[in-house]
């Protein structure tokens, strides 16, 4: 059943195909891949639509009847132990409305979370009610998931977005550790996504990794321009509102075509078009300017967070838009910043903080909607 949505561009979740622009051939790439038994290592930049193409996958009706589908995002986990609790709570969460007899024996079989087996006072539904804290034996308890997910009925797929984390876990070889559980699996494919090219690449293409050659390498570019601006038109149109062309051209240029940022902008500029009108150029100014005010407090908290020194550098890099050469000393007498090594020791931290990207020299402020924050409101 599709759900009515009040604004086509969606953002930050997949509703269904209606809302979902173009990627046919990597669908049916990623599709192919899993069908026949390999594991996929989807290598792409935060924000061009990873997760989409994933949920995307998940719902084609042959994936859908043929399989069970997981999803994990493990940005924000620093030990093994998170990741099992995320991996657990993730299939608990997606079994429980199917009450299957695969479903049921989810604690029969993975006995370490079975302190966490809670019966609701109202209901008598069985409940997930585990902290972070009750995973005490992580290898135990991933042993255990791998071999529930193995008894199913049926073929099992596990997507790991942000994969690239495990390399930074607390606990040593947890790489290894994974590798060999997941060989083990035969009826279980794995899908590992993530946004940081030299950690994945490094861990999927380097003879010394547990993960070399073991999956499919796929990557993603941006949605082609003109499939895009066929697709905001056919929004606009279905809706009862009209989009002149040069408007999502002039959007999906100033973010390169990187899906989530067009959205925003997209979503904003539908919401500023009454029913019956063209959306022309001069909206998009306060459009841009609405979204980036959605996040002026997230982008102040950011800077709070910051050194002195890694604030010069970042603003900088935004004001350039693409800088290049940043420790040159024209770069440096330009925008007043301190000597090279510290310009250096910045541009590490900010990187760590995934607030800047590089490639091929070229720096560039992560979050197109910061940079202009940054460059024209800060």
């Amino acid at each position: 059943m599709d759900i009515a949505v009040t604004n086509p561009f969606v953002v930050g979740r997949y509703i269904s195909d209606k809302y979902f622009c173009d990627r046919e051939q990597e669908t049916d790439f990623l599709i192919k891949q899993i069908e026949n038994g390999r594991n996929v290592a989807l290598i792409s930049p935060r924000r061009l639509g990873k997760t989409g193409l994933i949920n995307h996958c998940f719902r084609q009706k042959q994936i859908k009847e043929s399989y069970y589908t997981f999803f994990i995002d493990i940005y924000a986990t620093t030990s093994l132990a998170e990741f099992v609790y995320l991996l657990g709570k993730s299939i608990y969460d997606e079994l429980k409305p199917l009450k299957t007899s695969w479903s049921e024996k989810f604690f029969q079989i993975i006995t370490s979370l079975r302190v966490g087996f809670k019966l609701d006072a109202l209901t008598g539904e069985p409940g997930f009610d585990i902290g972070l804290g009750d995973i005490q034996t992580p290898q135990i308890t991933l042993d255990e998931i791998f071999n529930y997910l193995e008894s199913a009925d049926k073929p099992c797929i596990v997507a790991i977005d942000e994969f690239q984390q495990i390399a930074g876990y607390e606990e040593k070889n947890v790489e290894a550790l994974l590798r060999t559980k997941i060989q083990q699996c035969s009826h279980t494919m794995f899908i590992f996504a993530g946004s940081k090219r030299h950690l994945m690449s490094n861990m999927f293409n380097s003879p010394s990794k547990p993960f070399y050659q073991s999956s499919i390498g796929m990557g993603l570019k941006a949605i082609p321009q003109e499939t895009y601006i066929k697709f905001a038109n056919r929004m606009f149109e279905e809706r009862g509102k009209h989009i002149e062309r040069t408007v999502t051209e002039k959007v999906y240029s100033m973010f390169a075509g990187y899906t989530w940022f067009v959205q925003m902008m997209m979503n904003e500029l539908f919401a500023l078009t009454a029913h019956g009108e063209w959306c022309k150029t001069d909206k998009i100014e306060t459009a841009r300017k609405n979204v980036i005010q959605t996040q002026d407090s997230l982008y102040r908290e950011i800077l709070a967070n910051l050194a002195t020194k890694q604030k010069q550098v970042l603003q900088a890099i935004a004001k350039e838009r693409e800088a290049q050469g940043i420790t040159s000393s024209a770069f440096i007498k330009k925008y007043n910043l301190p000597s090279a090594s510290s310009v250096q020791a910045a541009v590490k931290g900010l990187i760590e903080k995934d607030l800047i990207t590089q490639t091929d020299g070229v720096y560039r402020v992560y979050d197109y909607f910061f940079a202009d924050w940054l460059a024209t409101e800060y």
